[in-house]
């Protein structure tokens, strides 16, 4: 059963809320219904990997010993030296 719902929102967001609706051929109260099920939605998901992402899988061979936390670490003060 839809109810109806009153939002105050900035109109620049609604026009591009709008704008993004009708780009993806759905209507705005659509999307937001959406949106708000999958922000409430109790079922803990699991996130799916596209058949690009596994693709990829295996492409890089690290050592055993390759800790990633100390090689980012060491990027990022590279980086911002």
């Amino acid at each position: 059963m839809d109810t109806k719902l009153t939002l105050n929102l900035d109109k620049a967001v609604i026009d591009k809320a709008k704008a993004y609706a009708k780009s993806q051929k759905v209507s705005l109260s659509r999307l937001i219904e959406s949106y708000l099920a999958s922000i409430t939605s109790k079922e803990t998901k699991e996130s799916e990997i596209t058949p690009l992402v596994e693709s990829l899988r295996g492409v890089i061979k690290l050592d055993k010993d390759f800790d990633i936390k100390e090689s980012y670490t060491d990027y990022l003060m590279e980086k911002y030296k």
